[in-house]
This record gives C-alpha cells, sequence and structure tokens, in this order.
C-alpha cells in the first residue's frame, strides 16, 4: 500500500474553489486540482491522487513540498531554471563575445565557432550546443546570400552604384 494522502492544507475547501477558477494554465490548475483533492479526502494514497491529476508521483511530491515550504504561492510559481553552462564556462563565453562582435574576424558560421572553440579552448562542444548558446547570449543568426540572376551583367550593377 502506497504512501496516505495526508497534508495539513491551510486553505478551506472554498478558498481552493475559488483559486481554481482563477488559474489560466492546465499546470496550475492540476496543482491546485491535486490540492482539493487532498483536502476532500477523495483518494486514499499519494498514488492515486497523481492519477487522479494524470502526473507522476514525483511531480505530484515534488508539488507537496513546494507547498510544505512556501504554501500556496510557492506551489505554483514557475520559476526559470537557469543554469549555467558547465561547458561553456565565462572565460570560453568572453572570447565568444568578443570574436561575435568583432567586425574584422567575424565566424563565417555555427561550425566555425565550434572550430574556434576546439582550437583556442580545447573543449569539444557539439554543434547544436554553440548554435544555441550564440543563438540565446549573442542573438546570432545565419546570413545567407541571395541568389545572383545568371543573366546580371557585372557592368550594368558597377555602374548603376556609381551614380548619385
Amino acid at each position: 500500500m502506497g504512501k496516505k494522502a495526508f497534508l495539513d492544507i491551510k486553505e478551506s475547501i472554498l478558498e481552493l474553489k475559488k483559486l481554481l477558477s482563477k488559474q489560466h494554465t492546465l499546470k496550475r490548475e492540476k496543482r491546485l486540482k491535486s490540492l482539493l483533492l487532498i483536502k476532500t479526502g477523495k483518494f486514499e494514497t499519494r498514488q492515486q491522487v497523481a492519477d487522479g491529476v494524470s502526473v507522476h508521483i514525483r511531480t505530484l511530491e515534488r508539488w507537496l513540498r513546494n507547498y510544505k515550504e512556501g504554501g500556496v504561492d510557492q506551489m505554483l510559481s514557475d520559476k526559470p531554471k537557469n543554469k549555467t553552462s558547465k561547458i561553456i564556462t565565462a572565460e570560453i563565453h568572453n572570447g565568444l563575445s568578443q570574436r561575435v562582435n568583432d567586425s574584422h574576424n567575424p565566424f563565417l558560421g555555427y561550425w566555425d565557432a565550434q572550430n574556434w572553440v576546439k582550437q583556442q579552448y580545447g573543449v569539444d562542444v557539439k554543434y547544436h550546443r554553440i548554435r544555441q548558446y550564440l543563438i540565446q547570449h549573442f542573438k546570432t543568426k545565419l546570413k545567407t546570400p541571395r541568389k545572383s540572376h545568371y543573366k546580371k551583367d557585372d557592368q550594368a550593377e558597377k555602374a548603376f552604384l556609381k551614380t548619385p
């Protein structure tokens, strides 16, 4: 038999229902619904409560731990999980920043940045990781030139650019 679904919930059933009606996201609704199910005593075990709101038991336990630590406000808060990169250190970040903002010696592509990091710092970073990192931190994007028409006259282009 699983762990009993008992938790000392300070809010009344009416307060929980009011909060539930004000929620706009499914994630928050499920969190409040789990508290409501525990408060009303519809289910005996935490596994049954987790199945009742269609989440994994560990997710429910994390929600309940957050509730114990800080109440409903902490349980409903969605804190971003910004972890510092273990691969790209502050030193590599500064080097990338200088190279990205250098107009005389820019990266030719994300593959060039990948090779540069490997040569300069001896760290092998996967292509998609360096691409995602550069886009996220430096707002980079690939710039590809448009195709030139095969009948374009180069002399006419030079004459056009010379006229004021």
